[in-house]
């Protein structure tokens, strides 16, 4: 089972003078992964690089920002493959020293730099998400919104035409349970339709 970061963990490193500002932590989507590291080239101006990995699904990415390919990226999610994240971003900013370290130190000094910030995460478990989409009459609106706050799920989108449509978000595991539940609730004027990927 995949796992997430509860918190983002810092870490420092000094490598032949240059500083090494790691961090991990959690982020769904590129495009988040992409504000933070706009974020962070912001708050360093004067860093040299600031290099990152992101593991989420099929939005995973490595970026090296300038050193020799395949010497910072792709090392820092080499990391986070092995130990078994998904939906976790690595960022490394680095301030040059003045000492060049070669590929070989620069692998070591991005691997070293989320491995020694994961040494001090918090692991937790990553739950796959179900979608599910139905459409009911009016009157059952309020039973639903009161099923869906006690089952912890998320409710994405409503709509209101003839009848309300709704598409929400729960833990997989619970998703068989919460269908037969509400199908019960409901005697049947309940319709269950294929999820809204776009929502």
């Amino acid at each position: 089972m995949p796992f997430s970061l509860a918190t983002p963990v810092h870490s420092e490193l000094i490598i032949k003078k240059s500083r090494f500002l790691g961090c991990v932590e959690p982020c769904a989507d590129r495009s988040r992964a992409q504000a933070r590291v706009a974020e962070l080239k912001q708050q360093h101006p004067g860093a040299a690089h600031v290099c990152w990995a992101l593991l989420a699904g099929g939005q995973s990415a490595a970026n090296d920002d300038g050193e020799p390919g395949g010497t910072a990226g792709r090392p820092m999610l080499d990391v986070l493959r092995h130990q078994d994240l998904d939906g976790v971003l690595a960022t490394v900013v680095r301030y040059f020293g003045g000492v060049k370290l070669g590929a070989g130190g620069l692998v070591r000094a991005y691997t070293d730099s989320i491995a020694q910030a994961l040494l001090q995460a918090q692991k937790i478990p990553r739950v796959r998400q179900t979608r599910l989409r139905c459409t009911l009459p009016y009157a059952l609106e309020g039973l639903l919104r009161r099923e869906i706050e006690l089952a912890q799920a998320q409710l994405l989108d409503v709509q209101h035409g003839a009848m309300v449509e709704m598409n929400l978000s729960l833990p997989e595991p619970q998703a068989a349970a919460f269908q037969a539940r509400l199908n019960e609730a409901c005697q049947g004027r309940l319709g269950w339709l294929a999820p809204d990927d776009g929502a």
